[in-house]
Formats: structure tokens, sequence, C-alpha cells
């Protein structure tokens, strides 16, 4: 196959983390590698504030009583810890880390097409989550991460409209991060990369883009929308002046269910690359893939009101939402028998991406079946806002995205680092990943099928064995979530030196050296192969070095 002009196995004399120095060079750099660096450093502390509010979460629920805190203060928990992982870890974390990272490598540009609107929207970015940090010091918010009306515009005495005006202003780093990746996508590919050879984690991308685009205004009007209600009383959502709260609803969902895939799409773009590498076979499937990440993003428009099963919509409409929500699992499941036909009969090697790559279809798997439990009326109306909803969402949203994540970032380390990270700590950490969560999460499900409803800071005795359960595996799930932190960390200084393409991978982004140059390629590419040609590539032991 052809390849770039850098040679595989050559050593860079600069390279895009050896390009200036200093925290100004860093501050006010508009190289996409280091803005995702940028990115990386950003959402892991906030990953790890979130879940530092998670467990404090399960340990008040570790006694029917509550030992740890009052009513208004839980509240003010669970808020805050679903504000920061939906709106500022899990929406930017696949897209801005390694979106930003891959993107142009993998399609042979030497950047995105906006490099200021680029760091423009970390910055943007960052002054939304600070503000949201102020908001949290000064007393927090307790509405719940959704705002719901008319709490939050007429009940709530915290600082709705702050952090209101947080999620606005990430909202738009989120718009302009996509409007980059599709201009970037459509006008910037290396000649002869059409669109039926481009990797799936650009296809991924880029539906996950148009969700970006023309969802997150949407979001972005409501909130403002809540903010004038709660400051002028107009009577837009407050039905004591006339407004409606179920139009809040709407509003609301209308974005946050395509929200789920900008979460979710990214992440299967990853464990489409990761399949294919680790079963040393080409992709089953490919145009099936490629287009079921259109279709999600396009049906996910379509299937809002399953949220509102029982906020009083007609039964025509729930109805007709809950057999669209059935509809929108197609494209999901094409996603999930093609990597499995993928993997049947495949040279499969067990390194630590493809253990996370496996934990993804499990869980996702697990997250996406009993969603089509909660889109049948008949037992949704039961279910809803009990915890079953709550292990529902985890799979999918938690579970899905960070096993996407992870695998994504043990695949990739190397081209970002330079390095590789110790394999036996990388797969102790898949394992301890795998387990956690599924002990933290699973008893959740049959805590909402006996009726334990969510949100609440008390419970009867009778559901505290599944709860210390599920106490007990977040901790673990904590340890999982810590090593790669830890030994990535490590590997910086003392991890083995990466070589060009050290899974023996297809794709541009191994045709360059690790860690790449400031301008990816010494020349622009010209692809001359078919995606995923694993056949045409010489087989080699893909287990990362074992750091020392």
């Amino acid at each position: 196959m052809a390849s770039a002009a850098i040679p595989a196995n050559q050593t860079p004399k600069t390279n895009y983390l050896t390009n200036g120095y200093g925290l100004k060079s860093w501050l006010l750099t508009t190289d996409h590698k280091r803005i995702a660096v940028l990115y990386l450093i950003s959402v892991t502390v906030f990953f790890f504030l979130g879940g530092f509010f998670a467990m404090l979460i399960r340990l008040e629920l570790l006694t029917p009583q509550g030992d740890l805190m009052q009513a208004d203060s839980y509240n003010k928990v669970f808020t805050m810890h679903g504000m920061i992982m939906v709106f500022f870890f899990l929406i930017p974390v696949v897209p801005a880390v390694l979106g930003n990272f891959l993107v142009p490598i993998m399609i042979g540009a030497k950047d995105l097409a906006f490099p200021r609107i680029n760091l423009l929207s970390w910055y943007l970015y960052i002054i939304a989550g600070t503000l949201f940090l102020h908001c949290m010091l000064i007393g927090g918010v307790d509405t719940g991460w959704t705002f719901y009306t008319p709490y939050s515009t007429v009940g709530s005495n915290t600082n709705v409209v702050e952090a209101g005006l947080a999620v606005f202003i990430a909202g738009f780093s989120s718009i302009f991060t996509g409007l980059n990746f599709i201009v970037t996508i459509h006008r910037m590919r290396a000649p002869g990369l059409t669109w039926d050879r481009l990797p799936l984690f650009i296809w991924a991308n880029y539906a996950t883009s148009i969700i970006m685009v023309l969802g997150t205004p949407v979001v972005a009007i409501t909130i403002v929308l809540v903010a004038v209600e709660r400051l002028f009383h107009l009577g837009i959502f407050d039905p004591k002046l006339g407004g409606d709260p179920l139009l809040f609803q709407h509003l609301f969902w209308f974005y946050s269910h395509p929200a789920v895939y900008i979460m979710i799409l990214p992440s299967m773009g990853v464990v489409s690359e990761l399949i294919t590498c680790f079963s040393r076979k080409r992709i089953f499937g490919y145009k099936f893939i490629a287009l079921s990440s259109v279709a999600i993003a396009v049906l996910g428009f379509l299937v809002w009101a399953h949220h509102m099963f029982v906020a009083g919509i007609s039964l025509y409409a729930a109805m007709i939402f809950s057999f669209l929500t059935f509809f929108i699992g197609v494209p999901s499941a094409i996603k999930v028998f093609n990597w499995t036909a993928t993997l049947y009969r495949g040279s499969i090697s067990y390194a630590t991406p493809m253990l996370y790559a496996f934990g993804f279809i499990g869980l996702f798997t697990i997250g996406g079946l009993t969603g089509l439990f909660l889109a049948t009326l008949g037992i949704d109306v039961h279910v809803t806002d009990t915890y079953f909803v709550v292990a529902h969402f985890h799979y999918v949203m938690v579970g899905g995205v960070l096993m996407g994540y992870l695998g994504g970032m043990h695949f990739w380390w190397p081209k970002i680092s330079g390095r590789m990270y110790p394999e036996g700590w990388a797969k102790l950490s898949a394992l301890l990943v795998f387990v956690g969560f599924n002990l933290t999460f699973f008893p959740q499900f049959i805590l909402g099928y006996v009726g334990m409803p969510r949100r609440y800071w008390q419970y009867p005795d009778e559901f505290q064995v599944l709860n210390v359960l599920s106490t007990a595996g977040s901790s673990v799930l904590a340890v999982g979530y810590l090593l790669p932190m830890i030994y990535f960390l490590w590997s910086l200084r003392y991890g083995p030196i990466a070589e060009a393409n050290p899974w023996n991978a297809a794709g541009l982004e191994w045709q360059t050296t690790s860690p790449p140059p400031t301008f990816n390629f010494d020349e622009t590419p010209v692809v001359t192969w078919e995606a995923y040609n694993y056949d045409e590539i010489a087989p080699k032991e893909l287990e990362a070095p074992v750091g020392r």
C-alpha cells in the first residue's frame, strides 16, 4: 500500500510536543493536537470532579437513613454530578480529545479547517466550566441536570441562572467543534480518500457533528428561556402565568436525546477501529456501519418524547414515539452484529484496547436492550423515575462512552505521547472497570424493578443490600478509573519509546511518526488502498511492550 512521506519507524527531530515550550505556547496554540491535549487535561479534571460527587451519592445511599448529608445537600450533589458528567465530560470527551487529535491526521490534513475557532472552542469550554465551578462554590444548584420547569423557574432558590449560563456557553464550544469537523471532512481529505475509504471513526464524528450543529442551538435557546422566565416572570413555562411546562420538556429532550448519540457515536467509531485492527480482518459491512451512524444522527431527532410517557402527552403520541424508539434500535444493532461478524474467525489479539472494545459491546448491548424495555409503554409507566432508568442510561452513557474512550486512549496513546504504557496494569484496569461497573449498576436494575425511586436520599430497609453492593462496586470502579491516569503519567517519563505503528494497524495516522510532527506529514499523503486492508498487511504480535 502507498504511505505518507514520513518513514514508518523514523523518529522526528521535532514533533508537536517539542515545537515550542512554555505555558504561552500551549495557551495560544492553534495546533489541533495540542488543543486535544488541553481538552484531555480539562475533561479529566471534570471527570474526577463528577466522580467525586458520584462517590458522595453512593456513600449517602450506603444506609437507609443516609448519614452523610441532608435532603437539600443531596439534591445539589446529584445535580452537580449529572451536569458535570453530561455537559463537561460525556458530551465533549471523545470528539474534543480523540476527535480533535485524530480527525485531521486520519484524513491526511495538516490541521482542522478553522484552527483559531478550534482554540476558541476550548476557551469557551474552560469559561463555561469555570462558571459552573463558581456556581458550585457559592451554593450549587438543585434542579437536577434537566432543569425541569416550573421548579427551575419559580421553585428553586439556588443558582439556576448561573448554571444555565455555563451550559449555554459550553453549547457554543460544541457547535464550533461540530462545524469545524464537518468542513474539515468535506474539504480537506487527502487525494484518493473518497467517502467509501474514510475510517469509520471519521464517519462517526461526522454524524456526531451534524447533531452538535443542529441540536445544540435548541437547548441553548431553551436554557435562555428558563433564565428569562426566572428573571422577568414572562409565563413561558410557568402554568400559573399561562405557560406550559410540557413545552420545556419537548424543547429540552429534542436536544438531549440526540445528545446521547453525541456521547455514544464517537465511541462506536472507536470500537469499529479496534475490532478490525485486533481481529486482523477487514471490517464486515463497512457501508452499513458508516450509514448507520448517519441514520442514528437523523433518527435521533425523532424519538425525544419517549422521555415524556408519563408527563401528560397523548396516548397516540406516546404510541408513535414508542414505535420510533424501537426503530432507532435497528442501526445500533447493525453495528453490533457487524462487529460480531468481523470477530468471527478473526486472528484476535487480546491487547488492552480490544478488552475495552469487548467491554463496550457487552455494556452497550445491555443498555440498548433495557432501553427497549423503557420504550414499551406498559413497562415504562411502572419503572420510569426508578433506578431502572438510572441503570439503563449509565450502561449506555457511562459504560458505553467510557469503554470506547478508554479503548481509544490505549490504542492511540502511543501516537499521542510517543510512549507505550505497562500492558499488565492496563489489562488489570480494564478488568476492574468492567467488573466494578457491572457491580455498581446492575443491582440498580433490580432496585428499579422492585420500586426504588431515583433521586431519593433515604429508602426502606429492604433496599439496603443492593445499595451496599452498588456502593462496593463503585469503589472498585473508582480504582479502575484511577489506574490509567497513573500509568499514563508514568509512561510519559518511563514508558518504552513507541514505534510509528506499534499495532501494525491500517490508516493514515499510523503512517506518520509517534508523536506526529506539527503539520502531521512532510508531504500530503495519497491514498491508494481500500479501508481496513488488513488482508494486505503482514501479521505482527500486537501485545504492547510491558513497561518496567
